[in-house]
């Protein structure tokens, strides 16, 4: 089992099934360890859920955070529309999961990919921002000689931004592009408004909420024109896991799955973090931390008078102390090739004693730095942390957590005294 380095060394995959199901304590796993807290994880999906439908949007979370099989079907049996990804490769392994909804946010350029996929064109959908880029998906889906037409979102971008065409006028040039091709399917509009901003004060809500105004101006142009198919579902699409809400307060008044006012829309959020949030940039950003209210216009009937619970990091590193060197200094045997660091140093949380279960809180501490396989804790004055103990710690963004373990151990409580494994969860990164 060295290929999963949460099982203890020397224990092979048939012996750390035996382990897991037994449901040990944590003390029985070796460090650097990643869990994931079951009762966070189904928090979170109900919570998300529910938001959603109150808000009247869908929900295509993005799969690149977790790239776990279980956990899109999790998603998906809570109510997804579908799954969101990023890379050919991911729409692949999506695919191959019998995902019935597949929503690469991306252009599709390569022509391998765009044959390999073909057969799947009527379960995937794409952006695309260039003419080049529709002559090459032209080219080569005629070329496979696909069965069903491949749908394309005109994805809308802005100055500064990251991809995706710069104004209103472009997109709509570019939608009927896409409306004449044979083997493409105009189905929509699609853009990133985390691209715009990165904090929750008020310039960038501003920058973000007039972005969303241009793509829902975007896509009503398109409509306009009459350039729409008038059979399938259209998809607006945006909203990371940061400024979710304001999507919703936007766009949330044009979905319209039964086309009763036009079009039949559906607005798509693509929320991804959500799922296993975290101890650093989206606990401070999302929108349910922020207040998470409703949009004005959808019914909130189904929250009651209550707003809508926050979400619970369901993430959490472990490292063993490995030596106090200095007063007031420990190194643990984590590092960068363990814990995320891109948007925060991880943060120390509490502390479970050498061969003990039970874990308490440890006050006062903080990380100053990291090495690819060690991280410096600054401990409080009069701590009693010892060699051997082992430090839990709040990660900040799942994304570049998870993409470093194949096989992230489940417990079953993170708020538990003695949390217990309760299984493995694999993940596909490739």
């Amino acid at each position: 089992m060295d290929e999963l380095k949460a099982a203890p060394l020397g224990m092979d995959a048939a012996g750390f099934d035996r382990l897991l199901a037994e449901h040990p304590t944590l003390e029985a796993l070796p460090t650097p360890l990643v869990t994931l807290s079951e009762s966070a994880i189904e928090h979170n999906l109900a919570t998300m859920a529910e938001w959603c439908s109150a808000a009247g949007v869908d929900l295509a979370p993005h799969g690149k955070t977790t790239m776990s099989r279980t956990l899109w079907q999790r998603q998906l049996e809570a109510g997804a529309w579908g799954i969101t990804v990023a890379t050919p490769w991911q729409a692949a392994v999506a695919l191959e999961c019998d995902i019935p909804r597949v929503l690469l946010a991306n252009a599709l350029v390569q022509p391998g990919a765009l044959r390999a996929l073909a057969p799947h064109a009527a379960r995937l959908s794409v952006w695309s921002d260039s003419r080049r880029g529709i002559e090459i998906m032209d080219e080569a889906l005629t070329t496979a000689g696909a069965a069903a037409p491949l749908s394309v979102l005109i994805e809308l971008g802005g100055t500064g931004g990251r991809t995706g065409v710069r104004t209103v006028e472009e997109g709509l040039d570019l939608a009927r592009a896409v409306a004449a091709s044979p083997v493409l399917r105009l189905a929509g509009v699609g853009g990133y408004e985390g691209a715009f901003a990165h904090a929750a004060d008020d310039a960038s809500l501003h920058r973000v909420r007039e972005y969303l105004e241009d793509l829902g101006r975007l896509h009503d142009r398109i409509a306009e024109d009459g350039l729409y198919p008038t059979d399938g579902d259209l998809l607006l699409t945006a909203g990371g896991s940061a400024y979710f809400d304001d999507v919703a307060r936007v766009l949330g008044p044009r979905h319209d799955p039964q086309g009763s006012r036009g079009p039949a829309t559906r607005v798509l959020l693509r929320s991804g973090a959500y799922v296993i949030h975290d101890d650093g940039f989206y606990r401070g950003i999302s929108p349910l931390a922020r207040g998470g209210e409703l949009p004005d216009a959808a019914d909130a009937t189904s929250m009651s008078t209550r707003r809508p619970g926050r979400f619970r990091s369901a993430m959490h590193g472990w490292a063993s102390v490995v030596s106090l060197p200095e007063p007031g200094l420990a190194l643990v045997d984590a590092g960068k090739r363990d814990f995320s660091f891109d948007e925060g140093l991880p943060e120390p949380q509490a502390v479970r004693r050498l061969g003990r279960a039970d874990v308490e809180r440890l006050e006062g501490a903080r990380c100053t730095a990291m090495n690819d396989q060690h991280t410096f804790v600054d401990l409080p004055d009069g701590h009693d942390v010892r060699v051997g103990d082992v430090i839990r710690f709040g990660l900040s963004h799942p994304c570049t957590v998870l993409d470093k373990w194949r096989g992230l151990v489940l417990i079953d409580d993170d708020g538990a005294e003695a949390p217990r494994a309760t299984g493995l969860l694999e993940t596909t990164f490739g």
